[in-house]
């Protein structure tokens, strides 16, 4: 049972790109976020972003993969040992995001920064560019199909919006039906309150379940 919980518990993804900026001692760090499914679409995301930057000193990286973040890679590109690559992932990390890469690319300004100046700027660019790019959670759902005569659709309406779910679709015909989808741990109780609202005269049906995203 603890692995059934644990296998369909909510995590939180990058769904859109981002960039910022950082400067430092005329040293330009410019980020680039993207969500990615797969190590070769990291690998892919990378490498476009090296193309396009080809003139830089450093193209730094770092990425996560999978729901319980399975796979985690990161590198210098030439920078001091773990001045910029292992920040980035630990930015990513401490945002507890998944299915993303990240390049911070710098141009160098002709100042030496140390140690400590790389990290802090490595750190500040990546945590720019991900306040710009989308994230959401993904949480395991049921999609659900209410069926009920227009006497009820106001006990229905009412009952949803005080839990907050969201019609996705309505249809009117000799009866009414609401499309939802909410987590599937709150279907029980949803059922019950419905069953109580319409004295059981409400039909429900699951039209199907997976994982769905609430952006932030």
């Amino acid at each position: 049972m603890a692995e059934d919980k644990k296998e369909f518990s909510p995590y939180k993804v990058v769904y859109s790109r981002g960039t910022g900026e950082y400067e430092e001692k005329k040293s330009r760090f410019i980020a680039n976020i993207a969500p990615v499914s797969t190590e070769q679409e990291a690998l892919d995301f990378i490498d476009s972003v090296r193309k396009k930057y080809y003139d830089a000193r450093h193209n730094c990286t770092a990425f996560i993969i999978g729901r319980n973040k399975e796979l985690t890679r990161c590198s210098d590109d030439g920078e001091p040992s773990g001045t910029a690559g292992k920040p980035m992932l630990e930015v990513l990390l401490g945002a507890d995001v998944t299915n993303v890469a990240a390049v911070v690319t710098r141009y160098f300004g002709g100042t030496l920064l140390g140690t400590g100046g790389l990290v802090r700027s490595y750190t500040n660019a990546i945590k720019r560019g991900l306040e710009n790019a989308g994230t959401g959670t993904m949480r395991y759902g049921v999609e659900i199909t209410i069926s009920i005569d227009y006497t009820d659709v106001g006990r229905v309406q009412y009952l949803l919006g005080s839990r907050q779910v969201t019609i996705v679709d309505s249809r009117y015909t000799d009866k009414v039906a609401f499309d939802i989808r909410i987590p599937a741990c709150e279907e029980q109780s949803l059922r019950k309150a419905l069953t109580e609202a319409t004295s059981a005269r409400a039909g429900i049906s699951v039209t199907g379940e997976g994982y769905y995203m609430d952006a932030e």
